[in-house]
């Protein structure tokens, strides 16, 4: 009786918008499937060990999910501080007025969980956290659908759902707006969740297949928006680059590639990555090397590594440059282009170069149709898949600082040693990190010396397999 008093207490409190100490674990409980959800959207967006801010904790359940190395809690409840000093005394958690707050420490992650309606002026504590982030800080957003207005009215009003005093309802439109406002950009927004209680079978239809659906998604309960700070432009002093040239049996196109990649930054070196090529090109190379002191030119041999990945990251492994680039060594996508990624990386505007060559047309031969139609397709698939529009997966030309490259290769462990291409390594490297990716247009022309190695249907085939991976690590995390 004692007990069933006391539950009746807490609803009593929950339902006038009371937040008593208890109260979020108590919904956390009600509701373990709906949070469950949202700890495991927050595990795949947040990379452990980071240092994290979470800004309207509550009792500090979602800060330990994601496992930081040093974690701050923030929130106006008291009560709900002191519980959350007390369940997780390893991070540090302050009352404060969210509007007012200041910490004079810098993040790698900012965590906002359904908190966000709550605030009266989301612009000053937009503002507020500013100051808080660096360069690489990723804004981490999760908040309802305001679709679902009156469906979450109705949940409180019959205590399945916990009510607040206040409350915004906005679309991501408005969201972006005030991101836009206080000095942040958006890098991709997304969505999930048909059914937030768990039903047998029902679930797994609704929030596993259903809402996946294009049309459907836009029903969708949670909306996800991850920010960054709108960076500041680099100086070419600062920066040098690393151009990659992987290349087997291209001893025709050498010298070209030497005479035609750009200058950029204030060094620019080459490094050629030879696939044990049978046509004397290792030799060019170390030709072209001594005609050309005035230009870095490194030789690597691949050895006994197999594809274009492999030397892809042995290429990226030898770099000296503070920019990695690829730079296909048929001179399909012409060199010259590079000085445009560059700037685009160099000006912020992105932090994930990639090359697309289905914006300008095609000289004749330069695809065979076939292959065009495969790379639309891929291209449709992969769009949909990782939440961001991706024109042409396969060009060749990408480019990354070394510095985000690294935390790509640190976490490869999450997609694993999967693909031969290289492509799809940075590419999925770069979602998963939350890079902001933009694409460059390439003029695609044909070959001049050589010939292609893709096999259409054995390579198609890998394709797909990879966008299996690619499926069950990105659409179906919260599995």
């Amino acid at each position: 009786m004692a007990e069933e008093n006391k539950e009746n207490q807490q609803d009593d409190l929950d339902a006038k918008g009371g937040l008593d100490s208890e109260s979020s674990l108590v919904w956390r409980q009600r509701n373990s499937y709906y949070y469950d959800w949202l700890d495991k959207i927050y595990r795949f967006t947040v990379r452990p060990n980071s240092r994290v801010l979470h800004i309207g904790c509550e009792s500090g359940e979602l800060l330990a999910a994601v496992k930081p190395s040093y974690g701050v809690g923030v929130d106006s409840d008291g009560a709900a501080i002191e519980l959350a000093k007390k369940r997780f005394s390893h991070f540090h958690f302050h009352k404060a007025d969210l509007q007012e707050f200041d910490l004079e420490e810098k993040f790698d992650y900012v965590l906002i969980c359904n908190s966000l309606g709550q605030w009266q002026d989301i612009q000053k504590v937009f503002e507020r956290i500013l100051p808080m982030t660096m360069e690489s800080t990723r804004i981490v957003i999760v908040y309802y659908n305001y679709l679902w207005e009156w469906i979450l009215r109705l949940g409180s009003l019959f205590k399945m759902r916990r009510s607040h005093p206040y409350q915004n309802w906005l679309p991501p439109e408005d969201i972006k707006n005030l991101l836009k406002l206080s000095g942040f950009e958006v890098i991709r927004t997304d969505s999930s969740m048909l059914l937030p209680k768990e039903v047998p079978f029902l679930s797994t239809f609704f929030n596993y297949i259903l809402s996946l659906l294009p049309g459907i998604r836009y029903f969708n309960l949670v909306n996800l928006v991850i920010a960054r700070p709108i960076p500041a432009v680099k100086s070419d002093d600062d920066l040098s680059v690393s151009v990659i040239v992987p290349c087997k049996d291209e001893r025709g196109n050498i010298a070209a590639a030497i005479e035609k990649i750009p200058q950029m930054g204030k060094e620019t070196e080459i490094i050629f990555v030879d696939g044990n090529s049978s046509d004397g090109t290792a030799e060019e190379i170390e030709l072209q090397i001594s005609k050309h002191p005035e230009v870095k030119i490194k030789l690597i041999h691949q050895g006994d590594g197999v594809g274009k990945g492999d030397a892809v990251r042995k290429g990226f492994a030898a770099a000296s440059g503070d920019i990695l680039v690829i730079q296909d060594a048929d001179l399909t996508a012409p060199p010259e282009d590079l000085s445009k990624f560059y700037k685009a990386l160099r000006d912020g505007k992105g932090e994930y170069i990639n090359g697309t060559r289905l914006v300008y047309p095609m000289e004749n031969q330069a695809m065979r149709f076939l292959n065009l139609l495969g790379n639309k397709f891929f291209s449709v698939l992969f769009s949909w898949l990782l939440g961001q529009r991706f024109r042409d997966t396969l060009c060749g030309t990408k480019m990354i600082s070394k510095d985000n490259y690294e935390l790509i290769a640190a976490n490869r462990s999450y997609f694993g040693e999967f693909d031969p291409f290289g492509d799809f390594d940075l590419i999925f490297g770069a979602i998963k990190q939350n890079f902001k990716v933009i694409e460059v247009p390439v003029t695609y022309k044909a070959r001049t010396y050589g010939a292609t190695s893709i096999s259409r249907f054995k390579h198609g085939w890998l394709l797909l397999k990879m966008s299996w991976v690619a499926f069950k690590k990105i659409k179906w995390i919260s599995a």
